[in-house]
């Protein structure tokens, strides 16, 4: 196996200066478990699974898919501005340019905030990882210069399908609008099957091409942590980043009712069962944790290695790690 060196070097300066960027910011850094009893919910992921062993006694655990639901207790425990770089992990995601099962992940969160708000800490911290104003990725000119471009999943939906997501709520009408437009949807066995097909086929490739891009304003069956927006309860406060044509980020402004955040989870709950992925228990800490938030706040995660890949020009996640899958594999 070859390892390369001046690349490892490279992202050390930079996981240096993301590093940087909080302190000055005055985030406190925090050390969140990669082993834990109860994961996030949602449902579409896979969560590598383990054995805890003490005195011929196993406990179930998971690999930690998220930080997040460890962050808001310490969010509910009053520690204010808060971030982490961890280790995480999914599973089923091996293959393609993109992806490696265990990866690196910051995750922040900023009191007194929405998620507008973090959609600023993204720019300023990519202004602080490189000085260019415009990057090149893959012989493609990216112009890093703000404010970045913003449009709303709706936006998008109409822009590049014709189809508008307000108008077509249930998956009867979605099914039946895109089919008239002549997207496929095979094997599409609910709305947001219907969702993820088309933008993943039809819209993601074109964002951030030319100037990174956040999407914003996700229908609100796909952001169970989020609050819904106040013009349109459809939609919810969500963003992902994208910069050429990767998503590099997905932001919240939080939900922190915690009645209305414990149903969210139980319908979670029903389509893990529907989809026969692992059912997880309710984390009760994580909920009395949401009545303890004294203000509103905001939190992202930020995938580290597709970031780095960006700025260091790679083509493949696999050339930013020492370790990828991949190769251990082989």
């Amino acid at each position: 196996m070859i390892y390369d060196k001046k690349t490892a070097i490279e992202r050390n300066k930079l996981t240096k200066s993301l590093r940087s960027f909080f302190e000055k910011e005055k985030f406190l850094e925090v050390e969140t478990p990669i082993m834990v009893r109860i994961p996030g919910m949602e449902p579409h992921l896979n969560i590598f699974e383990t054995d805890l062993i003490v005195q011929n006694k196993k406990t179930k655990l998971f690999l930690n898919h998220s930080p997040e639901l460890q962050m808001k207790k310490l969010l509910g425990a009053n520690f204010g501005n808060i971030f982490t770089l961890i280790k995480t992990f999914r599973n089923g995601e091996i293959g393609g340019d993109t992806h490696n099962p265990e990866f690196t992940m910051l995750e922040w969160y900023r009191i007194k905030a929405d998620y507008k708000d973090l959609m600023k800490d993204c720019e300023n911290l990519v202004k602080t990882l490189t000085e260019k104003t415009q990057i090149t990725y893959q012989n493609h000119k990216i112009d890093l210069k703000t404010p970045w471009e913003k449009l709303s999943c709706e936006e998008l939906f109409q822009k590049y399908c014709k189809i508008s997501l307000d108008q077509n709520r249930t998956f009867k009408q979605l099914k039946k609008t895109a089919e008239e437009k002549n997207f496929d949807t095979n094997f599409c066995k609910d709305w947001d099957d219907i969702f993820f097909k088309i933008f993943l086929n039809h819209i993601e490739p074109h964002l951030g091409k030319e100037k990174p891009t956040f999407v914003y304003d996700y229908p609100s069956t796909q952001a169970a942590l989020a609050k819904k927006s106040s013009k349109n309860p459809f939609f919810a406060q969500r963003f992902e980043l994208y910069i050429g044509g990767i998503e590099i980020a997905n932001a919240f402004s939080e939900l922190t009712d915690a009645k209305e955040q414990k149903a969210r989870l139980i319908e979670e709950q029903k389509l893990r069962k529907k989809l026969k992925k692992t059912i997880f228990d309710i984390d009760g800490e994580f909920l009395a944790s949401l009545e303890s938030i004294q203000h509103n706040c905001a939190g992202i995660a930020l995938g580290v290695d597709r970031l780095f890949m960006i700025l260091m020009d790679k083509k493949n996640i696999d050339e930013t790690l020492l370790f990828p899958l991949n190769k251990i594999l082989n």
